[in-house]
């Protein structure tokens, strides 16, 4: 089937003729649908679409906006089985994450939609007589959202929904790899009756449709999530312009684990932190930091409980591990491990793609562990978004923070240790947007902020109550009763 991009209330084919497929990483015979491959031109309608829109939708009490919302979360949760399976089908991860990850779209949705009940600013006494200060919201405009294909679901709503309940609106690039997930959620929105041109769909590859739309003269905001150096190029592009620019990007998040630490629990962390989503989430645990008193037990639990994970198609209850989520993936997390073994590391299991059985229909690498790894080695460094976790040996507490801290990236960290004084300091010390005590480096939640320092972000967040001040700009109001000039600041 040939879907179609969603501009101004429309399912409209593209202005080319060109397609490309959806394919299933677990079983490539598995098409799950053709999409354009837009261009400019559909950038171009899309984005004057949501301008005709912004002028419409800005306007509409926001507690309605919340309540259309409120109205898509319903659906989307009457059909969470539904996209979950999609979702594995056409990304990978295995079912009871793709569950997970539209549990979290369907809590976002509901949160910003009582969102439009509040939209909270403030009033303050002014230092004048017979006048009012007050401080309110106002929406930013037209936002680009451009999202990744590993949380197809969550992170869409991530930006979708507090742009749209702040009174945005949004012309969407969602990634390539995961189209089909894209088109489902838009047709929800079609269904609610969101008016025309609030919520654009465009389909198609990062320079023919991404480029052309951070670059658009009306867009206002530019939102997203993917790697640290298309951030760059993106935060350039919203310079030029003057826009407002929110950016997610890479992790190389580290857990550390000192001699107090519950070893059982956090192997039960790490193996969920590297491997979970096949290591492709940017707050994947991707280095292992042991003190040296734990590291040779802690090492043989984790690499026998490692060797045990299955690998398989994620619809299959059995699956531990799914997919990489294509060829190109499969093949970088490859040259990396190259890379280890011939820097030095040792490999201790995995290493190789997985082409037995059905795993030959797929891009399936096995989970590897390297030990002996050095702060200077690419596999300690380098984001490979895969699943491929490097373990250092630290002396003692002040060497496992340094070699935590050790990366240009600053997204998610997390230790195990029983010593509450350690874990408090540990929260000062670690350099990253989150911190878990005695849990692994991943399992957001929506009510509360998300997001890095260094190289993983320009200083915004996503999610809780600092969504909202992404999606929003502070207006100023001063109101003089007292019939007569007032001169602030005590000029007479």
């Amino acid at each position: 089937m040939l879907y179609k991009n969603y501009i101004d209330g429309q399912w409209s084919a593209s202005e080319t003729s060109k397609i490309f497929k959806s394919l299933n990483p677990a079983d490539t015979s598995d098409e799950l649908g053709e999409f354009p491959a837009s261009n400019t031109q559909d950038v171009n309608k899309a984005v004057e679409a949501a301008d005709r829109a912004f002028k419409i939708w800005s306007k509409v009490p926001a507690p309605k906006r919340g309540e259309l919302l409120f109205t898509v979360a319903e659906k989307i949760r009457d059909r969470k089985e539904e996209f979950s399976q999609l979702m594995t089908r056409e990304m990978g991860k295995v079912l009871k994450e793709a569950r997970g990850d539209v549990q979290e779209g369907i809590d976002m949705t509901y949160y910003m939609a009582a969102e439009g009940r509040r939209l909270f600013g403030y009033t303050t006494p002014a230092e004048l007589p017979l006048k009012a200060a007050m401080a309110i919201r106002r929406p930013i405009g037209k936002i680009a959202a451009v999202t990744p294909w590993n949380f197809p679901f969550a992170i869409p709503t991530w930006k979708i929904m507090p742009a749209l309940v702040a009174g945005n609106t949004v012309v969407w690039k969602p990634a390539s790899d995961t189209p089909r997930v894209a088109y489902e959620l838009t047709k929800i929105f079609d269904e609610c009756g969101l008016p025309k041109g609030v919520l654009n769909l465009v389909f198609g590859g990062g320079s023919d449709v991404g480029v052309p739309l951070c670059k658009h003269p009306k867009i206002n905001m530019i939102s997203f999530t993917g790697s640290s150096d298309t951030g760059k190029e993106i935060y350039k592009y919203g310079a030029e312009k003057l826009n407002k620019v929110h950016l997610e990007l890479g992790g190389k998040n580290p857990i550390v684990v000192l001699e107090d630490g519950d070893l059982d629990l956090a192997v039960d962390g790490v193996v969920w932190s590297a491997f979970g989503t096949t290591g492709q989430r940017c707050t994947a645990c991707s280095r292992l930091v042991i003190e040296d008193g734990v590291h040779d037990a802690l090492l043989e639990k984790l690499v026998e409980r490692t060797e045990k994970l299955r690998l398989g198609n994620g619809l299959d209850p059995q699956t531990d591990v799914g997919p990489l989520v294509n060829r190109a993936a499969q093949e970088k997390v490859g040259r990396y491990v190259e890379m280890g073994v011939k820097e030095g590391a040792k490999l201790l299991c995995g290493g190789e793609m997985d082409r037995t059985g059905d795993s030959k229909k797929g891009f399936f690498y096995k989970p590897t562990i390297f030990a002996e790894v050095t702060p200077t080695m690419h596999i300690f460094q380098d984001e490979i978004f895969g699943p491929v976790l490097s373990v250092v040996k630290a002396k003692d507490y002040y060497d496992a923070i340094a070699l935590a801290n050790n990366t240009v990236y600053g997204l998610s960290s997390a230790i195990y240790t029983r010593d509450i004084n350690k874990a408090q300091r540990a929260i000062e010390d670690l350099e990253t947007g989150i911190t878990y005590i005695n849990s692994g480096t991943i399992g957001a939640e929506v009510h509360l902020p998300f997001g890095g320092v260094k190289n993983t972000g320009n200083g915004g967040r996503e999610a809780g109550l600092a969504a909202i001040d992404e999606y929003t700009e502070w207006k100023t109001v001063y109101i003089d009763y007292s019939g007569k000039l007032q001169k602030a600041q005590g000029i007479d």
